[in-house]
């Protein structure tokens, strides 16, 4: 399945998705849910791909895990006001 498909859940608060070799899609497709996400953990998904910082603006995100999937980033693009509740 997409992670695109998740925009159909406009009130979702929780993601948590492991060893799902069927996952696929770009990270900053969450960026729809940016208002009502919380935490958002995907672990050994590698067909997830993207860059964690399309989630910066978040501002509920209290967890982000995204362990063993294809997303990039660096943590030096981190402003102050990047991840406003992690």
């Amino acid at each position: 399945w997409e992670l695109e498909m998740l925009s159909g859940f406009p009130l979702l608060r929780e993601l948590n998705v492991k060893y799902n070799r069927f996952l696929r899609g770009d990270i900053g497709s969450l960026n729809v849910l940016k208002h009502t996400l919380k935490k958002v953990k995907i672990f050994d998904c590698n067909n997830v791909k993207g860059d964690f910082m399309d989630l910066a603006d978040c501002p509920r995100l209290t967890v982000l895990n995204l362990d063993h999937t294809s997303v990039t980033g660096d943590v030096r693009d981190i402003g102050k006001d990047d991840f406003p509740v992690l």
